[in-house]
């Protein structure tokens, strides 16, 4: 809604009972008369105001009329003031002209004509309104034209903030689908290798040897599962807020000796060697269970990226943290994935088809966090990579 608009005249004679009779001439509801005795007073007002329109009389002591309107004029604030010169002074002295030349919209002579006053201020406040209100309307139009765009961007952001999470959502149901088949595929072979079996009173299929490898054959299917529904359960806590740090004191080297010991099946199988260096315990208060997990994420990957070359682990104190580093020397990872590894659903790379949800990074990144630690990487293609674990002691 357009503000209500008042204009603002200015009226300036050296005589004071010269301003009253103006100023009774012309005022109004809808405009504020000042008064100024001398030119200077009127600049000194002009610098303050925005007028509608100056009423000067020509004779004044000091700087007259003629001089303050070129002064009006060659000033950036006042340069499109309306000028109307005043003068008791007869039509032979030739004023009428000179003020024209200086930059007036109209002359009126002494005695004035009250209608004709009137009706010439009453013109120009019109057209000062009319600019005005359409200036407001211009800028209240460029306000909304401003607001409309900025709208139009915040949709387009959620529109492709919406595209993406579709995008991540298939991606996860055929990633899902496909880690979770794999598994259920190995049990179902198995089932349906023991059904025959049992249909043809094979015994020999079922003898302890043979007994012991299906049991760690389904193990392994099993903890497969497992593992996939606990990081989607995960990934769901931490959208929540609901990600539990149960902290306790204990030894990280002595948490990540035994966990690395559990690696050793899937070290023979990579066809590779796994070392810890640690040459002193390093104690502090975290949650092992966490921890633990994030040290598994970051060592199952060195094992799948790893390229059947040596993995080391180190563990140390430094500067008040504990420092946890696992280092391949597999494909690395370029500049522009390790900005995205850490997201959700990411592989290190496209070309390089591996198992998993692409969630591990981004779990053990938010454990790290919320013990107020950080994880970083360093790595170049086909150099390996080295992941960083700092955790506050």
């Amino acid at each position: 809604m357009l503000s209500p608009i008042k204009a603002k005249l200015l009226i300036v004679d050296d005589l004071p009972e010269n301003l009253l009779a103006l100023e009774a001439l012309i005022k109004a509801d809808d405009r504020e008369v000042h008064k100024a005795l001398s030119a200077d007073e009127a600049l000194s007002l002009l610098l303050q105001h925005e007028f509608a329109l100056a009423i000067l009389d020509v004779q004044m002591p000091g700087m007259n009329g003629f001089e303050l309107a070129e002064m009006m004029r060659g000033t950036e604030k006042t340069k499109s003031i309306p000028i109307v010169f005043v003068s008791a002074a007869g039509r032979e002295m030739n004023y009428a002209f000179k003020g024209y030349e200086s930059g007036a919209v109209d002359f009126l002579h002494k005695p004035l004509e009250i209608h004709a006053v009137k009706s010439k201020v009453n013109v120009f406040v019109d057209l000062y309104c009319q600019r005005k209100a359409l200036k407001e309307q211009l800028e209240a139009l460029e306000r909304s034209r401003q607001e409309q765009e900025l709208l139009l961007k915040k949709l387009q952001a959620t529109q492709n903030e919406l595209e993406h999470a579709v995008r991540m959502r298939d991606d996860f149901m055929s990633i899902v689908s496909h880690e979770v088949r794999t598994p259920l595929n190995g049990l179902i072979l198995e089932t349906q290798l023991r059904k025959l079996h049992l249909a043809r009173d094979n015994a020999d299929a079922f003898t302890l040897d043979k007994m012991r490898g299906m049991v760690e054959r389904d193990e392994r299917q099993i903890q497969s599962l497992i593992r996939l529904i606990e990081d989607m359960l995960d990934v769901s806590r931490i959208r929540t807020g609901k990600l539990s740090i149960r902290p306790s004191e204990f030894d990280l080297v002595n948490l990540v000796g035994n966990l690395l010991d559990n690696f050793a099946p899937q070290v023979a199988a990579a066809e590779c060697t796994l070392s810890l260096h640690a040459s002193e315990p390093v104690v502090g208060t975290w949650d092992e269970f966490r921890i633990e997990q994030v040290v598994a994420n970051l060592v199952s990957n060195a094992l799948r990226y790893g390229g059947r070359g040596p993995i080391e682990v180190s563990v140390y104190a430094h500067k008040g943290t504990a420092r946890v580093e696992v280092r391949d020397h597999g494909i690395g990872i370029s500049k522009e994935n390790q900005a995205r590894i850490f997201q959700q659903f990411e592989r290190v790379s496209a070309t390089h088809v591996v198992a998993g949800l692409g969630l591990g990074l981004f779990i053990s990144e938010q454990i790290v966090v919320a013990h107020g630690g950080s994880i970083t990487v360093q790595s170049a293609l086909g150099e390996g990579s080295t992941f960083i674990v700092s955790l506050p002691l």
